[in-house]
């Protein structure tokens, strides 16, 4: 057998991207749901949305399977406002995308959990993996349009990088920067004072 058999394929679905491994069939699939709280207690699905998988989530990826010291998993969640294209209709996002274009916050997950088939929390590693992230009353009030699944070089600190994707280096050493693994453009969300926002980024393997 050839090794380029082997070789990942990149395939488009919707508007989502998946990672396909043409020997075994594998692939990412990344899928995003968000409700909004307002102060009155009322709430509104705003967002149920398939995300894109960047070409710097490969390498991520790539690094991870490696055991490259240092790197970890994904770690924060980021929101922003700089989604191109129409406000009301923003362009879809491509895997070219290396971090957002206006980032108005980011944060850590409140849960990462495991799901069974039916969807229950699965207390062993599986497939799927939920990423659920909170922004309280008085975080990310903006109109949002974009966001990131980020593995940051320091989690306190920004490290966006801000190479122009249309000329990639190569060489660029990814394990100097925050880390773009999928990313999601959408309609804008606006939201006001005194109202959270629950962002649930579910990955399947």
């Amino acid at each position: 057998m050839k090794n380029k058999d082997f070789i990942p394929a990149p395939t488009t679905t919707g508007l989502g991207f998946g990672f396909n491994f043409r020997e075994t069939g594998i692939s990412v699939l990344g899928e995003v749901k968000a409700t909004l709280t307002f102060a009155n207690g009322e709430k509104e699905t705003v967002l149920d949305k398939k995300n894109i998988y960047t070409l710097d989530g490969g390498v991520f990826a790539s690094m991870l399977f490696k055991g490259e010291a240092g790197i970890s998993g994904l770690k924060v969640l980021a929101v922003g406002s700089g989604a191109n294209g129409d406000a009301s209709s923003p362009d879809i996002a491509t895997d070219q995308q290396r971090r957002l274009n206006i980032e108005e916050e980011r944060k850590q997950f409140s849960s990462v959990v495991y799901r069974s088939a039916d969807g229950t929390v699965s207390s062993v590693p599986t497939n799927v993996i939920d990423f659920t992230t909170v922004f309280s009353e008085n975080e990310a009030n903006s109109g949002l349009n974009e966001m990131g699944l980020i593995s940051p070089v320091d989690i306190n600190v920004g490290t966006p990088n801000d190479q122009d994707p249309q000329n990639r280096d190569v060489a660029r050493d990814l394990r100097n920067y925050d880390v773009l693994a999928n990313y999601l453009t959408f309609p804008v969300i606006n939201k006001p004072q005194g109202s959270v926002l629950a962002i649930t980024w579910r990955l399947t393997f």
